[in-house]
């Protein structure tokens, strides 16, 4: 009994331990702007040993897969806890939820993105993952079938098709936000009218009626963006 609790102990003072280099190395990147950090600066930014993070993690890009892993868990169970009424509220919703990581924190994530655009690492991954971008594919995917399953969708309309154009309008809109040509603010707007647009090309009657209202929604919101903007 006296082994177990002692291990137990330990495991929870290396799980501590791993919670706070994750932190340290999040602040670090909102701080410096740069994904390119060293472990010393993390190991005395989270108050352990130099050694710490090597043993932990092994390396300084694996400290930020694991910053990035603990992001997906997230978004995963806020996910699987949404409740939509139809599965159209399904895929905005899910939208609003992906969007609001980047405009709760715009500097972090920001950086993040200008890493992940990055394949000039030694060993060429970047912090791309395939996994992940699979995993991601899938998750739209179902919406989408839910959505053709509910009537909203045609079903004539392949669902990997549509899901990837979907992923290259929200690249689209990242990428604007990244380089500066929109605001934090307007991503979301810009992204949910985008989606409403290509949505509304493989829907059905009472699927367009229902992605219509979403549309006018974001497209009243960039207009008023606009205009605020001229008028300053």
């Amino acid at each position: 009994m006296a082994v177990v609790v002692k291990l137990g102990r330990r495991e929870e003072a290396k799980a501590e331990r791993r919670r706070r280099i994750i932190a340290a190395a999040r602040d670090l990147i909102r701080q410096t702007g740069d994904t390119d950090l060293s472990m010393r600066t993390i190991a005395k930014k989270a108050k352990v040993s130099l050694a710490t993070p090597y043993n932990l993690f092994g390396s300084k890009r694996d400290v930020v897969l694991a910053i990035m892993n603990v992001d997906e868990r997230d978004f995963d169970e806020r996910f699987a806890s949404l409740h939509p009424g139809n599965a159209v509220d399904h895929i905005f919703q899910a939208l609003s939820l992906a969007v609001g990581y980047y405009t709760a924190d715009p500097v972090f994530y920001r950086t993040l993105w200008q890493a992940l655009l990055n394949t000039s690492s030694k060993d060429g991954t970047g912090l791309s993952r395939p996994e992940r971008r699979a995993h991601s594919h899938g998750l739209w995917r179902s919406l989408i079938e839910r959505a053709q399953r509910e009537g909203y969708l045609d079903r004539t309309v392949g669902a990997d098709g549509l899901e990837r154009s979907l992923a290259h309008c929200f690249n689209g809109v990242m990428l604007s936000w990244i380089f500066g040509a929109i605001d934090t603010d307007q991503m979301l707007p810009a992204a949910g009218y985008g989606y409403g647009l290509m949505l509304q090309g493989a829907a059905t009657r009472s699927g367009r009626e229902r992605i219509a209202k979403k549309v006018s929604v974001f497209e009243r919101a960039m207009t008023r963006r606009t205009r605020r903007a001229l008028a300053a």
